[in-house]
């Protein structure tokens, strides 16, 4: 069972920023230390809660700042670019830093009708289009040759619910899905069933979900942000947790269903619900997405999940 991070920079109330984009290459370094396989940041455009909406430059900062992890994108929306120039700046990254780069993309627009439009996007669905014609750039059978010339592609994800999974696993491509697809339901096991009849041998899940180990209330601020959201059509920075916040009926609703989908709580409280969730999905890998206000408490979270699953491993013979 492979250990991975994605990082969205998010931000937090009173902070500039930049503190959020520093904060994601600070959490890398550790994440290499700690024994992390991976290291992914996200796209998200002129969203006040995250940082950085341009994950290949800060990819770069990742990679330049550490070693050994593997470094990529959860992920690169292809409806916002161009698949050549994906490609490239790719390229560009795995020549600098051989073997460690990966490429996760999607197929979200932007947040608002406003950044669609900043974005120049239509809105038309061409995500297995753009997606054929980039695999074709990464492995040199594109029309034109995407430079510079690797000796061996980088490796690419999907990420993906529903329509999304059915594509990945036709073209065999590793699957990074998260939400309802992971919910102890029919649809979601059918989901997965699916992607793992369509994709064959070269079927591999990477499961994304909110974890924190420590204090629940560590899992509030992200809730929040969440029914924020959905409220007001803008997601905004990271505030400190206050049980007592607050709420419309509407926004209660939604950090309790966000609650739900979280694990948090301590070392046995978090094994028990991994150890159903992996057994429910047959994972192969985990991608940790979680954020939290306290920095001090996510850095400590990412330290025991990394001791924890360690501890596992050896247990169950991973």
């Amino acid at each position: 069972m492979r250990l991975s991070l994605l990082d969205r920079s998010r931000t937090r109330a009173g902070e500039p920023d930049s503190a959020a984009v520093r904060h994601t290459v600070e959490r890398a370094r550790r994440a290499e230390q700690l024994g992390y396989h991976r290291f992914w940041v996200a796209e998200h455009h002129a969203v006040p809660g995250i940082g950085s909406g341009a994950p290949t430059v800060l990819m770069a900062a990742v990679a330049a700042a550490t070693e050994r992890i593997r470094v990529g994108s959860g992920g690169v929306m292809l409806p916002n670019h161009q698949p050549l120039v994906v490609a490239e700046q790719v390229g560009v990254l795995a020549a600098l830093h051989p073997g460690r780069v990966d490429l996760g993309v999607g197929r979200s627009l932007g947040f608002t009708a406003p950044v669609r439009r900043a974005l120049r996007t239509d809105g038309t669905d061409t995500f297995r289009e753009d997606l054929d014609e980039l695999r074709a750039y990464l492995d040199g059978s594109g029309p034109v040759t995407a430079r510079p010339r690797l000796d061996a592609p980088v490796p690419l994800f999907v990420l993906a619910t529903g329509k999304g999974m059915a594509v990945a696993g036709d073209l065999g491509l590793p699957v990074v899905v998260g939400g309802p697809v992971l919910d102890d339901t029919p649809a979601g096991a059918e989901a997965l069933a699916d992607y793992r009849d369509r994709a064959g041998e070269r079927a591999y899940v990477v499961v994304s979900l909110d974890l924190l180990v420590g204090d629940p209330d560590l899992a509030l601020p992200e809730a929040w942000a969440l029914a924020a959201a959905r409220s007001t059509g803008e997601f905004p920075p990271l505030e400190p947790p206050d049980p007592d916040r607050p709420l419309t009926e509407r926004q209660r609703t939604t950090v309790e269903g966000a609650l739900r989908r979280t694990i948090v709580g301590d070392e046995a409280t978090v094994a028990a619900r991994l150890d159903a969730l992996l057994t429910r999905t047959g994972a192969d890998e985990l991608l940790v997405s979680s954020s939290t206000f306290d920095r001090v408490a996510l850095a400590e979270s990412d330290a025991r999940l990394a001791a924890l699953l360690t501890e596992i491993a050896g247990q169950q013979g991973w």
